[in-house]
């Protein structure tokens, strides 16, 4: 078994970089099950090579705030996710805080008027479709307007299923924000905003050419007096007959109007007409 020795960590922060006995370079991604697996204080405690630290704690914990995970904010902050971590115990327990109130929010009552909350609605419809609400997990961040994105994962034949949904803190409200949200909770689906055209910057792209409309035809009145009068043709109505007459014929009626028989109502074909023997 060849042994490495720990060189420290890439430029981007998400590989180590490690180095055998004969000067042969490895790097080694730095996963969820690697942290799991050694000891955490010791591995996020390295820092990046040449690495200047460019973000401060109201930073860490406004993005910890607005969803971003630790080894993102450690990342572009170049520092270490053990600093993160050191700094996020208010966020992460005011984003519990936020789960614990959307997750009991009444929805509803069931047939015996038992009130029902917004998880055991959620987590009764998963366990109907033969969901293992154990393996569900929930997560929330906070949005630009104030409101929070509450996200629930949960596993399906897909692999992972995905719902969302906006709370309201002081309004006690939740809304679904995706299909699957509106179905957990018996709702409609949100009304997807329309996405916006590509508007091309060249001036001679097609879509950024006008249509340009015909000119109206302008007609003087001096060229209406002096045209030739046409004789308009009177129409003449034509009515369908079997055996029209003679005068008939003169007026432009080529045929006998014929009244459906009964058969061809209900049954949609012509009847027999008699012949001579039935007379």
């Amino acid at each position: 078994m060849t042994e490495l020795r720990l060189d420290g960590k890439t430029d981007d922060g998400s590989h180590l970089s490690l180095v055998d006995t004969d000067g042969n370079n490895y790097s080694l991604r730095i996963s969820d099950t690697l942290r799991a697996t050694v000891n955490q204080p010791r591995l996020t405690s390295v820092p990046a090579m040449d690495a200047v630290e460019t973000i401060s704690v109201k930073e860490i914990q406004r993005r910890l705030r607005a969803g971003d995970s630790f080894e993102q904010i450690a990342r572009e902050g170049q520092t270490t996710v053990d600093k993160v971590e050191r700094f996020s115990g208010p966020v992460m327990q005011e984003r519990e805080y936020i789960l614990e109130n959307a997750r009991n929010l009444i929805m509803r009552r069931d047939i015996h008027r038992i009130d029902l909350t917004f998880r055991e609605v959620v987590l009764a419809k998963l366990a109907a479709r033969g969901v293992d609400t154990d393996e569900v997990s929930w997560n929330t961040w906070r949005q630009l307007d104030g409101t929070w994105h509450i996200e629930l994962h949960y596993p399906n034949r897909d692999g992972n299923g995905i719902a969302t949904w906006n709370f309201d803190l002081s309004r006690r409200a939740l809304d679904a924000s995706d299909d699957n949200g509106a179905w957990l909770i018996d709702e409609e689906a949100p009304v997807r905003a329309p996405s916006t055209a590509i508007i091309y910057s060249e001036p001679s792209h097609s879509s950024r050419r006008e249509e340009v409309a015909p000119e109206p035809e302008i007609v003087r009145i001096a060229d209406l007096l002096n045209a030739p009068e046409e004789k308009a043709e009177t129409p003449r109505l034509a009515v369908i007959r079997e055996t029209p007459s003679a005068a008939d014929s003169q007026d432009g009626i080529t045929a006998r109007a014929k009244v459906p028989s009964w058969d061809e109502i209900m049954f949609g074909r012509k009847s027999e007409e008699p012949t001579e023997e039935d007379n």
